[in-house]
């Protein structure tokens, strides 16, 4: 706030000088012209005063109007550089700053009685509230918003706030209230032929069947959803939309449908080179296939999760997929290679000081050692487990 003040008071100061100077051009010109032609009426001197003390008084006039104009225009700027830096410290998740901003446009907004602007930013209170995780307070917001695009009958605004709103409705558990939102949101989509707005709308309501247990109808509107995405060419809605249908029929337990579509994800997070991403889809893919009987398949995307996490330097996703690749190999025989993960899970606990995972590791190796025949090495983790973890 400090460094915009000096910014936009020379701003200010320079459309001020600029507008009066341009406004004393023309109205002097004027003057002159009409001195030109009265100039032989006998009445000249009196006219000439009257002409001077109008034109004085008009330049004040018009000089007290251009500063107020500008001053108005100046802090219009200015809000709408407040709610701008609101949105990238949002962003970089820093929403005590962000909502400082935001809130600051909003009064200045309200100041000016610029209804387009306040509307925005309540929309983005409500975002920065919604991203930290208060949705209680982003409805407050939100429902705002919704008032003043009812006002300007902003559909397009109306029907994303609505959108908003369901979703956080859906947060706070309140399905019924969700999927009345989103539905609303869709009508209004459609009527506009918001084509974005729909593909979010369908999405929205496929999340929150989803939550309400019922998987079918989640299914069919995810499918709706991504049949607009691709006719969109919306790449990165498309994958999102790839990733719920494929933990939707994971839900259902048709590992087949869940496969297909994580298969399809995995190629779009590749084409992207998106390794985050690759390596979410490739543990789903693994617990997919190994929820189908398929050990050796869910083995090949453990281990290339594996790598993945390597590459990223991720001892939190290494020590998760050592976990279930160790499950895998023990699922066809080869306790060996299982001991073998669960010794590297039990020494990435240790270097992140993590008990919880360090007694998993060490009951897992137990109970490999045992299922091998080898008791001498199971008491050894036995007693190792019982000195490291605190009673």
């Amino acid at each position: 706030m400090s460094q915009m003040k000096p910014i936009r008071t020379e701003i200010l100061r320079r459309k001020i000088v600029q507008e009066i100077e341009a406004m004393k051009n023309r109205v002097y010109r004027g003057n002159e012209e009409q001195m030109r032609e009265n100039r032989d009426s006998p009445s000249d001197k009196l006219r000439e005063g009257e002409r001077a003390t109008m034109a004085h008084s008009l330049d004040a006039y018009m000089q007290s109007k251009i500063l107020d104009q500008t001053e108005s225009n100046s802090r219009l700027s200015l809000a709408n550089q407040l709610m701008e830096e609101g949105v990238k410290n949002c962003s970089c998740n820093q929403f005590k700053e962000a909502l400082q901003y935001l809130q600051e446009a909003v009064k200045i907004y309200r100041e000016l009685q610029y209804a387009p602007g306040e509307s925005k930013a309540l929309g983005n209170l409500g975002n920065v509230y919604y991203s930290a995780g208060d949705y209680v307070k982003a409805i407050e917001y939100f429902q705002q918003r919704l008032a003043i695009a009812h006002q300007l009958q902003d559909r397009k605004s109306q029907g994303q706030t609505l959108g908003h709103l369901g979703n956080a409705y859906r947060h706070l558990e309140d399905y019924a209230k969700a999927l009345e939102y989103q539905q609303q949101s869709l009508v209004i989509s459609r009527e506009i032929k918001d084509r974005r707005g729909e593909v979010a709308a369908l999405n929205n309501m496929g999340l929150a069947y989803k939550a309400l247990g019922n998987l079918k109808e989640a299914i069919e509107y995810q499918l709706q959803s991504l049949a607009l995405m691709r006719e969109l060419q919306d790449r990165e809605g498309e994958a999102q939309v790839l990733r719920n249908l494929g933990n939707a029929f994971y839900a259902l337990e048709d590992y087949p449908q869940a496969v297909k579509y994580y298969q399809q994800r995995l190629e779009m997070a590749r084409q992207m080179e998106d390794w985050r991403s690759e390596g979410q889809v490739l543990r789903n893919l693994g617990s997919a296939c190994y929820a189908l009987g398929n050990y050796t398949q869910a083995i090949e995307y453990y281990q290339q999760r594996l790598a993945i996490a390597k590459r990223l330097n991720d001892c939190r996703i290494e020590e998760q997929t050592l976990g279930s690749l160790g499950v895998a190999y023990e699922s066809i025989g080869n306790f060996t290679k299982a001991i073998e993960c669960y010794e590297q899970r039990l020494a990435i606990a240790r270097q992140l000081q993590d008990k919880r995972v360090e007694q998993q590791s060490l009951g897992s190796l137990r109970i490999a050692c045992y299922a091998m025949g080898n008791y001498a090495k199971a008491f050894e983790y036995q007693d190792t487990r019982c000195t490291t973890i605190p009673e």
